[in-house]
């Protein structure tokens, strides 16, 4: 089922005018922007900063490493390296400091054993950064991949875990959906877009994934299955290259092909598992649903969030339009993605008789993909259709993010694997999907791929 002439004559105006934006913002960087040479981040080589947060939970529980000296490599590694990528964007370094020191102070009046600590306080002692107020596209992804941070937690309503953390080669995990609390997000999500959003962890070693959710589950944990035992040889793999192509989407890398082929022959070959093929037809429709999803009313009639509400913040209406006119001369207080989406959001309004015709196109194919994962299944499936892209070319390409977007339509916990580098050094990956509250499948096969291609790559050991 195609969408409607109108609605696609509407996607071809939004694309041109991400393309017309994203020329306008890289005219304005060449002319009149901040200059940035190419630079790469220095090399760690402090060895506290290479272990993971179990391991370094471990070594503070043992008191074989005090957690103020923990907390001081790390400071010391994001005054260095934050300049640049500026992934932090509120330090905090004398309270982090006194509350190692009080982490340190604890184990030494030794109140616990080391079992009852692991058991109470999983990650004591160990650094985290959370993002700001769940806003920050990316950020949470280079911190903790420039090893500034052990692991960090993010959000995901269309990809904002998976993108970052395939853009910067780290391991990034959407949760099913009702797992992890979403409180404390803002804006707060409404209507539809409630039940696509997620909280989830993102680290830079596929070990800490299942720790961090279990303490950013809380009860939620008993919907999942975390303590089954996992024979991958057992699990159903199913792949698929692309997702048949669309004009308002980039195709998707060669590298990235081979890097997944790559991947179901060591499958095929070295696992002996079985590995099959599919064509899901329904996937073209992905960003169409992810739009219509996130229009509608939720269960209780609640109404999804406006954006260009939140950008007036209760105040002075904002009008998308005439802001972009601002922009182009240098007046407008708003960047330029918040007021493309707004534009987004303004044009794109699917009535209730589109509504039910992608909402059954979605109830088809989530079927079709339950049906075909089960309990035992996973689907390997493209993070994005390029690698991490040079800024403000996102712009031009507004509708990439329906490769992850897809998931958070159909409510599927989706792993995000890096796979090494290409041979320009920027990142390979590939998301790992299962079943509803099969999470435990999909980070058990992120452990798995870790181990055979190598997980994060260090910065700065790529020449």
């Amino acid at each position: 089922m195609s969408p409607p002439f109108s609605a696609r004559i509407q996607l071809l105006i939004l694309w041109t005018l991400g393309i017309l934006i994203g020329l306008v913002g890289r005219a304005a960087l060449a002319l009149g922007g901040p200059k940035f040479a190419s630079r790469t981040t220095q090399p760690v080589t402090e060895p506290l900063l290479l272990l993971s947060g179990v391991r370094l939970a471990k070594l503070i529980r043992q008191r074989k490493v005090k957690c103020i000296d923990v907390v001081q490599a790390y400071i010391k590694r994001i005054k260095d390296v934050n300049p640049m990528i500026n992934g932090i964007v509120k330090y905090r370094f004398e309270a982090a400091k006194k509350e190692a020191h009080a982490v340190d102070q604890r184990l030494a009046e030794k109140q616990e054993d080391e079992a009852t600590l692991e058991k109470k306080w999983p990650f004591l002692g160990v650094p985290l950064t959370v993002k700001e107020s769940f806003q920050l596209q990316g950020g949470e992804g280079c911190t903790v991949a420039a090893a500034c941070s052990v692991i960090g937690v993010g959000s995901d309503i269309g990809g904002s875990i998976r993108m970052p953390a395939f853009f910067n080669g780290i391991f990034g995990h959407k949760p099913s959906p009702g797992v992890v609390s979403n409180e404390g997000q803002f804006p707060v999500a409404g209507g539809a877009q409630e039940q696509s959003q997620c909280t989830g962890p993102m680290c830079r070693y596929a070990e800490d994934l299942t720790p961090m959710l279990r303490v950013m589950a809380g009860s939620g944990i008993k919907k999942l299955k975390l303590d089954a035992n996992v024979h991958l040889k057992d699990i159903k793999f199913y792949w698929m290259e692309h997702d048949g192509g669309s004009f308002l989407m980039s195709k998707v890398d060669q590298d990235l092909i081979l890097a997944q082929r790559k991947v179901v022959a060591h499958l095929e070959t070295i696992l002996g598992a079985s590995v099959q093929h599919v064509k899901l037809k329904k996937m073209k429709y992905s960003l169409q649903l992810w739009i219509t999803m996130m229009s509608a009313k939720g269960h209780d009639g609640k109404e999804p969030v406006k954006f260009v509400d939140l950008l007036g913040d209760h105040g002075k209406p904002v009008n998308p339009l005439w802001e972009l006119i601002k922009w182009c001369l240098g007046l407008s207080v708003y960047t330029i993605p918040s007021i493309g989406l707004a534009l987004l959001e303004e044009k794109l309004k699917y009535n209730n008789e589109k509504y039910k015709k992608f909402k059954a196109v979605e109830e088809s194919l989530h079927k079709e993909l339950v049906e075909m994962l089960s309990d035992d299944g996973v689907f390997l499936y493209p993070s994005h259709p390029t690698v991490a892209p040079k800024h403000h070319v996102p712009l031009t390409r507004p509708f990439n993010f329906a490769y992850t977007g897809i998931f958070n339509v159909l409510g599927l916990p989706v792993t995000q694997c890096p796979l090494g580098l290409n041979a320009e050094g920027l990142p390979l990956g590939i998301q790992v999907v299962a079943g509803p509250f099969n999470d435990h499948l999909t980070i058990a096969v992120a452990q798995y791929f870790e181990k055979t291609f190598g997980g994060w790559v260090c910065p700065g050991k790529f020449q």
